[in-house]
């Protein structure tokens, strides 16, 4: 009996061991699992570097695709829109990267939406417009940097585009349901094509009207805007005197009638 008894409790396994056993079997199952998932990963990140360089043939293909039907197979417009002749690349990566182009229906302005196309196929579609017709192209990225004078763009703004944009570029209404977009997230590319390109309601401004450091000054002034907080406390959405006269009127005096109202009935 005691051989009997001492046979099975060498025979015995531990119960911790069965969730060993499983712990074991789940490390390695996820170890070949991670080292397959990254190999099909690095090959299909290969597969998509070789096939995002996209040429101006593929642009053109996609143009006639996608916006011949308004604009013409050969960019000299229609009757649903405009000749592309003379606008550059920098017009067509400016409306297809926003989402604006192509148009969903026709309204007031073409309103900001996201892109139906990856940027390498923008890029190719715009490069096909300015093969087909040259026009303003992408700046230098010196232009582009920030580092212009800050205070000189914040007057030439103010000159220029705050009685649209808002003097802090909150955007604002216009006539006939159009309105002026607000700038606190466009892009340092996209603000100079706007000057440049003019869309929609938006002025051209030339090298005559604002040069190439007044426009990389004004750059400057909107990024300083998006990264630094307002200075002078809470922004009320940047609207102006209207709201601030608003929010004067309602909160400021409304407190005062309410202590008013308390005294007198204290005093009472």
């Amino acid at each position: 009996m005691a051989r009997e008894k001492k046979r099975r409790a060498a025979g015995r396994r531990s119960r911790l061991a069965a969730v060993v056993l499983i712990g074991v079997g789940l490390l390695m199952t996820g170890g070949v699992y991670a080292g397959a998932s990254a190999a099909v990963a690095a090959t299909t990140n290969g597969s998509q570097t070789s096939a995002t360089a996209l040429s101006v043939e593929d642009g053109k293909k996609l143009f006639q695709a996608n916006c011949a039907t308004c604009h013409g197979m050969d960019l000299q417009g229609t009757e649903a829109g405009p000749s592309l002749y003379g606008v550059g690349e920098l017009a067509v990566e400016f409306q297809v990267s926003t989402g604006r182009m192509p148009l969903a229906m026709q309204g007031p302005q073409a309103p900001q939406k996201p892109p139906q196309f990856t940027e390498d196929q923008i890029r190719a579609m715009a490069a096909y417009v300015q093969s087909v017709s040259p026009g303003p192209t992408y700046p230098s990225e010196e232009t582009l940097d920030g580092k212009g004078d800050v205070a000189k763009g914040a007057e030439i703004f103010r000159t220029n585009c705050a009685m649209c944009h808002n003097v802090a570029g909150a955007g604002g209404a216009l006539t006939e349901g159009k309105f002026a977009p607000a700038l606190n997230t466009t892009s340092p590319l996209h603000m100079y094509a706007a000057m440049v390109t003019g869309p929609q309601n938006m002025p051209v401004f030339s090298d005559l009207n604002l040069n190439l450091e007044d426009k990389r000054d004004i750059i400057s002034y909107l990024l300083f805007l998006q990264q630094h907080e307002s200075i002078g406390g809470f922004a009320l959405g940047s609207l102006g005197p209207v709201a601030e006269g608003l929010f004067i009127w309602i909160f400021g005096i409304g407190t005062l009638i309410g202590v008013t109202v308390w005294i007198t009935a204290k005093s009472n």
